[in-house]
């Protein structure tokens, strides 16, 4: 299958079969989206959002954020990974939002990696679920399961991913796609063992091809 013909594919049947797919992180507005995602990173969204609730109680707004210190929020955060440095960079991540963006949340990439403990891969998260721009954040999930269905090759980072998936895909579809990806990788596409029985874009897919090519020659030869 050639690249434009898996893309097709692809963006064919998860707009039909999951045209609503959107972020599992629980939030109600653009603030507290940035800090669960700030709170994500090497976590599941099922313990952060276990989290959170807590923490937006006591913390309802970016100036109540900002004037609490790390040690504060670590006690709202300890069962998260590295709640050290997430807690340091929240405040500080506060911080500047008050004093530099007038307590609001921006749009830019480039204005969003200011923020401290938001890399490349939360900006595009913020950019696209809250101002619906065309931004590919790419995390584990992301990156590995557009190198098994060969939505991309030889792309051996995160930022080479983002750059083969934005080129190829349809503009209107890339935020929509992020989530696409990332569900897939987290609940069929997994990581150790790919539930490919349970899979229905193995048609489409590089990996099942190449895997079903090799099982198909094992047995011949036995």
């Amino acid at each position: 299958m050639l690249k434009k013909d898996r893309y097709k594919a692809f963006v064919e049947y998860f707009s039909k079969n999951s045209p609503d797919a959107q972020t599992e992180l629980n939030y109600s507005n653009p603030y507290e989206l940035l800090v669960a995602v700030i709170l994500s990173a090497q976590c599941t969204d099922k313990r952060i959002n276990l989290v959170t609730p807590k923490l937006f109680q006591q913390f309802p707004t970016v100036e109540t954020l900002a004037n609490s210190s790390a040690e504060e929020i670590f006690t709202y955060i300890r069962s998260v990974s590295y709640p050290n440095n997430k807690a340091k960079h929240l405040v500080g991540m506060a911080k500047m939002l008050v004093d530099v963006f007038d307590s609001t949340v921006p749009e830019k990439i480039e204005d969003l990696i200011k923020l401290p403990g938001v890399g490349r891969k939360t900006a595009n998260v913020i950019s696209s679920v809250v101002y619906n721009q065309p931004a590919m954040a790419v995390d584990t999930h992301v990156f590995r399961v557009s190198n098994r269905l060969g939505l991309t090759s030889k792309a051996t980072t995160p930022l080479a991913v983002e750059k083969q998936l934005v080129k190829y895909l349809p503009v209107e579809t890339i935020a929509i796609a992020h989530h696409w990806l990332i569900l897939h990788g987290r609940y069929i596409c997994l990581a150790r063992k790919p539930q490919c029985d349970k899979c229905a874009i193995t048609y489409m897919c590089k990996y099942f091809e190449k895997t079903h090519q090799v099982k198909e020659i094992k047995e011949k030869v036995s």
